[in-house]
């Protein structure tokens, strides 16, 4: 480690092969996994579980208590994965009792001054760019990227693959596999960009586009467009998934894309 005028408490656990920057505080009942990089500046407080290969930039805050006043310095984690890029400024808060912990999974992105409140779940291989701020108990899937200066309502959900353009407002859960853009938030299409990079076949999209087009160019409502997904959709991982997704969605799914006269 190197850290001539970095403070690092007696009882954080760090790997041998950590590289810690001056100026850098890092608290007790900390972890921090091998091959990490710790930039100037940053603050890993109480709670911190980092992975393996992470780079935090200046700035950073990570496990700060939470900002919710019914927070009473409960024993509460904020646990970061492997491969993880954290820019300058990010603020990630720990959990609260609702879920005891906040979590971003592996090989995630998170650009500067983003902000993850407690009790957020972050799946793994997700983009936040720039500014982007996620309140508390928000559920983010798998690859999901987030444009530009994007704000989540707490308690929403993004399915896994989706896609938000830049200055959203997130109020609505947004399901998996699509483009959400326009205000109010609204289904634009498909992710088809994405999935195709991630090596979905043609066929696959076209089979979660026609699910889409049930869902959102019908004129059902969800219940009666799951319905019809369910009995006339082949029973594939991908219906499956975003049936579920409509099913558990306790704030509602975004709607579709009304242009006003």
């Amino acid at each position: 480690m190197n850290q001539p005028l970095a403070y690092v408490h007696p009882g954080a656990k760090i790997a041998k092969n950590v590289v810690i920057e001056p100026f850098t505080t890092i608290h007790n009942n900390v972890t921090i996994g091998e091959g990490t990089w710790i930039g100037s500046n940053v603050t890993i407080m109480e709670g911190a579980r980092i992975g393996k290969n992470c780079n935090i930039f200046p700035g950073s805050v990570i496990s700060a208590v939470p900002q919710d006043l019914k927070y009473n310095d409960e024993d509460t984690l904020t646990i970061i994965g492997n491969n993880v890029t954290i820019r300058e400024c990010v603020t990630i808060n720990r959990g609260t009792t609702d879920k005891m912990k906040t979590v971003v999974g592996d090989n995630c992105l998170i650009m500067a001054y983003c902000h993850i409140a407690h009790d957020c779940i972050v799946g793994n291989n997700c983009i936040f760019s720039n500014n982007s701020t996620l309140a508390g108990h928000i559920t983010i899937g798998d690859y999901v990227i987030l444009a530009g200066m994007t704000a989540i309502h707490q308690f929403c959900s993004i399915g896994s693959h989706a896609f938000v353009t830049g200055g959203s407002l997130v109020r609505k859960d947004v399901p998996p596999f699509v483009k959400a853009g326009r205000e109010p938030l609204s289904y634009v299409g498909i992710n088809s960009v994405g999935l195709r990079r991630r090596g979905y076949e043609t066929e696959k999209i076209r089979e979660i586009q026609d699910i889409y087009r049930i869902l959102y160019q019908k004129n059902y409502n969800n219940t009666q467009a799951a319905g019809i997904i369910e009995a006339e959709m082949e029973a594939t991982t991908e219906r499956d998934e975003i049936l579920q997704f409509i099913k558990n969605s306790h704030r509602g799914i975004m709607k579709g894309y009304f242009k006003s006269n």
